[in-house]
């Protein structure tokens, strides 16, 4: 590979893990005390996908180790947020569901990102963040199918 096609791909990752720190910290600023983004996050997968996933199988999909997933889940179920489940199809695994406080706290938090959301649509226009989500989203299976030949 060229060197300036990697420095340009290097500040295209780079600019994309600084918007992901900033969203964070936005994040972290609008959650209860005690959850991070992390929990946010899992939440929000959960969702996305469908509950009744095993941790392995979220620890895997948010790629993070499975003792992290533990930690997280962990924190989550101490607030009433999910709850485990026996894993019908499997009975010596749990599976994770989203309670009613779990599923409120995640549309809530969207809700309470308004004003710091409102900041951005002002100068950030509807239509260029919208060609920018499909352009991400296509970068994003890319990645998503490729994320197995980085395991070597």
């Amino acid at each position: 590979m060229e060197q300036k096609a990697l420095s340009l791909y290097f500040s295209f990752f780079n600019e994309i893990g600084i918007i992901s720190q900033l969203s964070r910290a936005l994040m972290d600023a609008r959650l209860p005390a005690g959850l991070s983004s992390s929990h946010f996050v899992v939440l929000n997968h959960l969702i996305r996908v469908e509950d009744g996933r095993t941790p392995l199988e979220l620890a895997r999909a948010l790629q993070v180790a499975k003792t992290t997933m533990t930690h997280t889940l962990a924190g989550l179920q101490s607030h009433g947020l999910v709850e485990m489940r026996p894993n019908l199809k499997d009975g010596r695994s749990k599976c994770v569901w989203l309670t009613k406080k779990g599923r409120h706290l995640r549309d809530q938090t969207i809700i309470d990102l308004q004003p710091d959301l409102s900041k951005i649509i002002q100068q950030l226009p509807p239509e260029k963040v919208a060609s920018l989500v499909s352009e991400l989203a296509e970068i994003r299976k890319i990645m998503d199918a490729n994320r197995n030949d980085t395991a070597d």
